[in-house]
C-alpha cells in the first residue's frame, strides 16, 4: 500500500554521489541552491550566478594597494619573469585589472574577449560595462608558478585630488566581485606612505566578510631604520584597526619584495623569515582550494537563505491594490525592524544579514509586487544540502588531499629558498655545522668537559639524576629538557658519556638562542664515536 510514496521517500533519502569535490559543488549549486537564488532574485541584489569555471579554476591571488606600493613588482618577484602589459613606475602606472594566468605562449587577451570565454571564470564581469572591460585584460604566459595559481593585478588606489576623477565604473564593486572568488587577498602598503585614502578605505570596507582571505604586506621596509620601522608598523596596525572591524589582529608581513639588494640590511633575518611565512601561505593555496570553494558555497547558501526570508517578508507586507508606493517607502525605511523580526523568528545570526544601507539602496529600484512569497520546499532543500551533502563533501576534501601528491606552488621565487645554503634557516640553530668536516660541538667540548667531570662520572658516564642537576640550570621547561635528553642519549643506555653530555649542552644552547629542536638528531650532530654505530 502507498508503494509509490515509499519509493519517492527512498529516492529523496539516497545520498548524492560525486566523483570529485569540484563536481559535487557544481551539482549541489545547480540543483539545490540556484533554484532558491533565482526564485528570490538573489543575483540582482548580491552576486551573479556561479558558472562551471568558478568551480574548476585555479586558486587566485588578488593584489590591492595604493599606487606605487609595489604590486606589479611583487608579481614580477614571484614569477621571476616580465609579463605582457606590465608597467612599473613611481606614478600610477597600472591603469587596468590584469589577470596574470598560465598559457602556452605569451600574449594578451582583452577584456571583451575574456568575458565571453566559458573556460575563464570572468564571464559575469560583463555586467560592469565597457568602461571596465576596456580596463581589463588577461596576460598569459608559460610559467611554473602560474601552473598552480593565477594572480590579479589591480590599478593603484588613488589619493587626494586624483581620486575625485571618476574611473567610469564602480571600482569597489569590481574588487568585491573578485574578493568573493579569489583564495587570497594581499593588501600592500608602502613603508613611506601609510595614509589610507578615502577610496582605499572604501575598498577595504568592500572586502568585509572576506577577512579570512586578507593578508597585509608592509613593503619597501628595507628603506627605513629599525626604530622607524617599529613606528611605521604600529601606525599601520592602528590605521587598519579603525577600518577592519574585527577583534583579531590582521597578519602583517614585513619585507622588501623584489630582487634588488637591501638598502638597509639591519633587519635581513626578519625580512627573510617574513618572506618565508608569506611564501608558505601562498604555496598552501592549491592544497586548500577545494576547502575554500566549499567554504564560499556555505557562505553563499546562508546569505541566499536570509535573502529569501527578507524578500518574502516584504512581499507579505505589501497591500494587494492601493498604497503600494507609500508602503514600499515605509518598508524600506523600516528594513532594520524586518531584519530583527526575521532574526527572532528563524534564529539567524545578525552576522548573516547583508548590509542594511546597501540593501535599502537596492530595494528603492525594485518592484515589490514581483517578489515571491515564502516557499518552504526551496529552503528545506538548501537546509538539507548544508546538513548532509556538505558534510559528505568535507570527508571527500580530506580524502582528495591525502590521495594527491603534495600540492604546492613551485617555480619562480618559491624555488630560490627551498634547498641549498640559501634555504631559510640553513646553517643556523640545530643546522649549524652541517657542512663542516669537524664535529660542530667539538669547539665548545673542553668547557663542557670541565662541568662533566664535576658530576661524578662512573666508567666515563654520568647518571640521569646527575645530568638533570646541571641541565635544569638552563631554566628550560622539563618538556624541552626531556626532548634534549632523548636526542643526546644516542646509544639509549640511560647514561651520558662526555660526548653525549656536550651534545646535550649544545642543544640547550640552540634552544636558548630561540631556535627549534629537531625531531630527530641530524647526522652532523651525532658524536664521532657513535657514528660507527649508525
Amino acid at each position: 500500500m502507498f508503494s509509490w510514496v515509499s519509493k519517492d521517500a527512498r529516492r529523496k533519502k539516497e545520498p548524492e554521489l560525486f566523483q570529485t569535490v569540484a563536481e559535487g559543488l557544481r551539482q549541489l549549486y545547480a540543483q539545490k541552491l540556484l533554484p532558491l537564488e533565482e526564485h528570490y532574485r538573489f543575483h540582482e541584489f548580491h552576486s551573479p550566478a556561479l558558472e562551471d569555471a568558478d568551480f574548476d579554476n585555479k586558486p587566485m591571488v588578488l593584489l590591492v594597494g595604493q599606487y606605487s606600493t609595489g604590486k606589479t613588482t611583487f608579481i614580477r618577484h614571484l614569477i621571476e619573469q616580465d609579463f605582457p602589459g606590465m608597467r612599473i613606475g613611481p606614478e600610477p602606472t597600472t591603469d587596468s585589472f590584469i589577470a596574470v594566468m598560465h598559457g602556452p605562449s605569451e600574449g594578451v587577451v582583452p577584456g571583451n574577449a575574456l568575458v565571453v570565454d566559458p573556460r575563464r571564470p570572468f564571464r559575469k564581469l560583463n555586467a560592469f560595462g565597457n568602461a571596465f572591460l576596456n580596463r581589463f585584460m588577461c596576460a598569459q604566459l608559460p610559467n611554473p608558478v602560474l601552473d598552480s595559481i593565477s594572480i590579479i593585478d589591480t590599478p593603484g588606489i588613488l589619493s587626494g585630488e586624483k581620486q575625485r576623477i571618476s574611473r567610469g565604473y564602480d571600482f569597489a564593486a569590481v574588487l568585491e566581485w573578485f574578493a568573493e572568488r579569489v583564495d587570497r587577498i594581499i593588501l600592500l602598503f608602502d613603508a613611506h606612505k601609510l595614509d589610507i585614502s578615502d577610496e582605499f578605505s572604501e575598498v577595504i570596507k568592500a572586502l568585509k566578510n572576506h577577512e579570512d582571505k586578507i593578508r597585509v604586506v608592509l613593503n619597501k621596509a628595507d628603506q627605513i631604520e629599525t626604530q622607524q620601522l617599529m613606528r611605521v608598523y604600529g601606525a599601520l596596525m592602528w590605521s587598519l584597526g579603525k577600518i577592519i572591524n574585527t577583534p583579531e589582529v590582521v597578519r602583517v608581513y614585513i619585507g622588501s619584495f623584489w630582487s634588488h639588494p637591501l638598502l638597509i640590511p639591519d633587519n635581513r633575518k626578519l625580512f627573510e623569515a617574513e618572506e618565508q611565512d608569506l611564501f608558505k601561505d601562498i604555496q598552501s593555496l592549491p592544497r586548500n582550494a577545494a576547502l575554500r570553494k566549499l567554504n564560499d558555497l556555505i557562505k553563499r547558501a546562508r546569505l541566499a537563505k536570509v535573502h529569501a526570508y527578507i524578500i518574502s517578508s516584504l512581499k507579505k507586507e505589501m497591500p494587494n491594490v492601493f498604497g503600494k508606493e507609500s508602503k514600499k517607502k515605509e518598508l524600506v525605511n523600516n528594513l532594520g525592524e524586518i531584519y530583527q523580526k526575521i532574526e527572532r523568528e528563524h534564529q539567524i545570526s545578525p552576522g548573516d544579514f547583508p548590509s542594511l544601507r546597501k540593501m535599502q539602496e537596492l530595494l528603492q529600484t525594485q518592484d515589490f509586487s514581483k517578489f515571491q512569497a515564502l516557499k518552504p520546499k526551496l529552503l528545506d532543500t538548501v537546509d538539507d544540502m548544508l546538513a548532509n551533502d556538505i558534510a559528505r563533501l568535507m570527508v571527500m576534501v580530506r580524502q582528495e588531499e591525502s590521495q594527491m601528491p603534495s600540492q604546492a606552488v613551485k617555480g619562480g621565487a618559491f624555488d630560490g629558498t627551498m634547498n641549498g645554503p640559501f634555504g631559510h634557516g640553513y646553517g643556523e640553530g640545530a643546522g649549524e655545522g652541517i657542512d663542516d668536516i669537524e664535529w660542530v660541538v667539538g669547539k665548545d667540548k673542553p668547557t663542557y668537559d670541565e662541568i662533566f667531570y664535576t658530576l661524578s662520572p662512573v666508567n666515563g658516564k654520568i647518571t640521569g639524576a646527575n645530568a638533570k642537576k646541571e641541565m635544569v640550570k638552563s631554566k628550560l621547561p622539563n618538556t624541552v629538557l626531556g626532548k634534549i635528553w632523548k636526542l643526546a642519549d644516542v646509544d639509549k643506555d640511560g647514561l651520558l658519556d662526555d660526548e653525549e653530555f656536550a651534545l646535550a649542552n649544545h642543544l640547550i644552547k640552540v634552544k636558548l638562542e630561540g631556535h627549534e629542536l629537531p625531531a630527530d638528531l641530524p647526522p652532523h650532530l651525532i658524536p664521532p664515536s657513535k657514528r660507527r654505530l649508525e
